[in-house]
């Protein structure tokens, strides 16, 4: 089979319901992390104004993130083969908006840091099982609805940091993200409930998966799971880097008002929503060394424009054309290293992906200090190009 090879469409079979309501569970879940995520992203600069931290300190802070995220997505692969993907999805939707109370409440980068380790554990946990579920559930359906799952993440980011611009200058931090927690909880029972009474669907028997393979793979196998791994790599730290620095720049470098600058993510979020919308249909009609490829390149261009445009709204399109470039990239990258690997696979690439993601912010802060925060953001479009560059070198 080639490496990125082209998906074949099965819409014409029936659904069976049991699978519609796994889909629907898993969608809200995915929606709910975005939506966590972003509204915690968008009070970083009040945050970093109540802690007093410089950007190097801040991306330090950040760290923490990244720390907390890596170490658990390394070991959630293992929990997710023990105990199952739904349970451990649902034990980090419970962990993951209790954590995001907690970054008001403190008044250092140290303790910030520290506060910010739970919220990455849980983040990544979560990222990780919820993937699993979904990969599964790709599978059972033999169809590449990935992006789908991925576009409900970007809705909910889009919703979350769309929310936080409005109520920035009205409400505190501390209860905006203590209002996310009690969102974070209902929903988490509501899905949960759903989640936890259905089994992962098995694989058609003509499909064949490594679920039941030993934990070490064979060096082909890694081989394909690590040029996926790098692939979200990649693309994921220009999200993480827009997700953090986005609206620093847009307010520190460009001057904009505070509501406007939670509006550049906002930008993004929706840009990569209606990418990933659209995602199955150009999975099956185009395959993925185009989506790959096109969208490394298209990414580069918006990035650029975005980091060193003299204008907010120039910016804002950069944003959203960066968006749109990026929208497929990573859920391919997960969905292929998942069919490959089951869980370990997923769980190997999403540590790779998201650690871009989450490592991304910090290596911004401190490019900043050395540079500036426009130069710093230009590494996001150098990712994306190189994204795309392995993309098609490894098409066959």
């Amino acid at each position: 089979m080639p490496l990125l090879n082209k998906t074949t469409s099965a819409a014409s079979r029936a659904t069976p319901p049991g699978l519609v309501r796994l889909r629907v569970a898993l969608t809200v879940f995915f929606a709910l992390d975005g939506f966590i995520f972003a509204g915690w992203v968008v009070r970083i600069p009040a945050i970093k104004e109540q802690t007093g931290a410089s950007a190097s300190d801040l991306g330090l802070a950040l760290l923490g993130v990244s720390a907390g995220a890596v170490i658990t997505m390394t070991l959630t692969g293992r929990l997710c083969r023990r105990f199952g993907s739904h349970p451990v999805t649902v034990a980090c939707g419970v962990l993951m908006p209790l954590s995001i109370a907690l970054p008001p409440l403190t008044h250092s980068a140290l303790a910030l840091g520290l506060v910010l380790l739970v919220f990455g554990a849980a983040y990544g946990g979560i990222n990780v099982a919820m993937n699993s579920a979904a990969v599964d559930l790709v599978a059972a359906l033999r169809r590449p609805i990935m992006p789908s799952f991925h576009a409900a993440f970007s809705l909910g980011g889009m919703v979350g940091a769309g929310l936080g611009g409005l109520i920035a200058g009205s409400l505190s931090p501390t209860r905006h993200l203590l209002g996310l927690t009690v969102i974070g909880l209902i929903v988490t029972a509501l899905a949960g409930r759903t989640l936890l009474r259905l089994e992962p669907p098995a694989p058609p028997s003509d499909v064949r998966r490594d679920d039941s393979a030993p934990r070490r793979l064979d060096t082909r196998t890694r081989g394909l799971v690590i040029v996926f791994g790098l692939i979200a790599l990649c693309t994921a730290f220009g999200e993480g880097a827009l997700a953090d620095w986005g609206a620093l720049h847009l307010e520190q470098d460009l001057n904009a008002h505070p509501g406007i600058a939670a509006a550049g993510y906002s930008c993004f979020a929706l840009a990569m929503t209606i990418g990933r919308l659209s995602g199955t249909t150009l999975l099956e009609r185009l395959g993925q060394t185009p989506i790959l490829v096109a969208g490394g390149t298209t990414a580069a261009a918006g990035m650029l424009l975005g980091a060193l445009a003299p204008t907010v709204w120039l910016a804002l399109i950069g944003f959203a054309i960066t968006g749109l470039g990026l929208a497929n990239i990573f859920p391919v990258a997960v969905e292929r290293a998942g069919a490959h690997a089951g869980p370990s696979g997923v769980a190997t690439a999403s540590t790779l992906g998201y650690g871009g993601m989450l490592l991304g912010p910090p290596a911004i802060g401190f490019m900043a200090d050395w540079f500036t925060l426009p130069i710093a953001l230009t590494s996001v479009a150098v990712l994306a190009g190189l994204a795309a560059l392995i993309g098609y070198t490894t098409r066959h």
